[in-house]
Parts: C-alpha cells; structure tokens; sequence
C-alpha cells in the first residue's frame, strides 16, 4: 500500500501572497481552454468565432464556472453545513466546488455570451465542449494533492492510505477521475468533434461523456458527508446528477441528427440567428 505524501496546499509564497495548488490548477485548466480554442479557430480561419471572442468565452467561463460550482457543492453535497457555517461559503480557495454547479453556470454565461454575439446558443457550448475536459483533469489532480475527494477502502495494491481520513488503503478515485473526466473524456470529445456535426450534436456527446465517465469513476469514490452526500438507493449523489446528462445528450444527439444532416461548416463555424437564417434550416 502507498501512503499519500500529504503535500503542502501552499505551491508558491509571492511575498504576503500565496498560491494554493488547487487555484494553480484552475489557472492550467484556463490556459488550456485558450490554447486549444485558439488552435481550434486557426483551423477553420472561415468561422463565426475570433480570437476576441475566444478571451470573452473565457471571462464568462470563469465567472459560470466560480460562481456555478461553489454553489452547487453547497447546495447538492453540504448545504447543512454551509447553513451554520455560512462565511465559509466565500473561501473558495479551501477547495468544494461542484462540476454539475460549474456546468449550470457556463452553460448561463455562454447563454449570455450567445446573446451578446447574436449566435446560437448550441452552436457556442459545441465550440467549448471539446475544450473542457482538460480542465477538469487539471482539477481532480488539484483534488489529490489536497487529499480530498478521496476513494472507498480498497484492498488493491495500488491504494492508498491518506492520514488526514483515517488508516484505511482507499482507492485514488481522484487520479481515477483524472483519467477518465480528463484524459478519455478530453479524446472523445476532440475526436467526435473533429468531423462535422449537426449544431447541438457535440454538446450532446459532452452530456452523455461526463455523465458516463463521472458515473463510473463514483463507484470508486467515498460519498461526501452532508446534506444529500450520502448513498441513495446505492446511488451517489454524483451519479444522481449525472443521470439527467445523459438522458438529455441522447436527446438532443436524436434531436439534432433529426432536424437536420450534418452540416457542410464545422461545428465551431455557428450560424448568426436571425431572420435571414430561416431558410438555411
């Protein structure tokens, strides 16, 4: 058995300042979103979406993605505890932040990104979904590091104890997560969305994706305690919420392929809404 090495939250001291590693990790999964947004509109220069536009998606990315998951981890996993203690809700920095929280909030603030552009809303969250996954792997390394998030106890040869739970060998659901959230989620989106697609079709993959990947990787996580955290009917929270996503992407993959073939412009190239797109249907 391996024994986590308990490091330090603490990755930088700039003077009075100090850099805890989960922030450091939200920073690389924005630097990613940028990155690979940017390589994505160098390869069709013909689309709707810019360079400027790309730095908007991600200052309204970040507000949906603060915002929307701590929220949503107060609300869905430890909403008794935030309500005595309802400073804490503010300390971000501490970690507890809800992908499913954070996922309602993009979506919102690209919703409004949408509207600022006069674009289609599917359009905008097709062009983003490929870009995410990356982030969130960069977040469950965050998680592991702060030794939070843990697994269930196990009796592999990979697990490990962390000390500030108990003396337990428990699954690294966190690494777990990393592998599949982030790396096979970040593929399967890039390769998905590498050939044109009806609009909405991309963020219908990215529905069924995490929802998929997410389910699988809570058999191995420890529920959190709190209001909701625990087992329902021998289904987590997490997997609860993750249920709804994938009924709603097989939904909207029919609902796309449906309304239409696939397109001859990539799915990062939207169409501007108005009048005089109605006949392009």
């Amino acid at each position: 058995m391996l024994v986590h090495p308990q490091f330090d939250p603490i990755a930088i001291h700039l003077g009075p300042l100090a850099v805890r590693w989960y922030g450091l990790m939200y920073l690389i999964g924005f630097a990613l979103f940028i990155l690979m947004g940017r390589y994505r509109i160098k390869q069709n220069p013909q689309g709707s979406f810019t360079i400027s536009m790309l730095d908007d998606m991600l200052f309204y990315g970040v507000l949906g993605v603060i915002l929307g998951g701590r929220l949503g981890h107060v609300l869905f996993y430890q909403f008794g505890y935030y309500l005595q203690h309802p400073l804490e809700i503010l300390a971000v920095w501490q970690g507890g932040m809800s992908f499913h929280g954070g996922f309602l909030g993009v979506i919102s603030a690209m919703a409004l990104l949408a509207r600022k552009y006069k674009l289609q809303w599917l359009a905008v969250t097709d062009f983003i979904a490929p870009l995410v996954p990356l982030g969130l792997g960069a977040g469950r390394i965050g998680n592991f590091i702060n030794a939070e998030l843990w697994g269930r106890p196990t009796d592999v040869s990979w697990g490990i104890i962390f000390p500030n739970v108990d003396g337990l060998a428990r699954h690294p659901s966190q690494l777990y997560e990393f592998a599949l959230e982030g790396l096979a989620f970040f593929a399967l989106m890039w390769i998905y969305s590498a050939k044109p697609r009806p609009v909405g079709a991309v963020s219908g993959m990215f529905l069924i994706g995490y929802g998929v990947f997410r389910s699988v990787s809570e058999f191995f996580r420890e529920p959190e305690d709190g209001f909701m955290g625990v087992l329902t009917l021998g289904i987590s929270m997490g997997q609860w919420l993750s249920l709804p996503m994938i009924v709603a992407g097989v939904i909207m993959i029919a609902w796309a392929y449906r309304r239409r073939p696939a397109p001859s412009y990539k799915p990062d190239a939207p169409v501007p809404t108005g009048k005089r797109n109605r006949n392009r249907r």
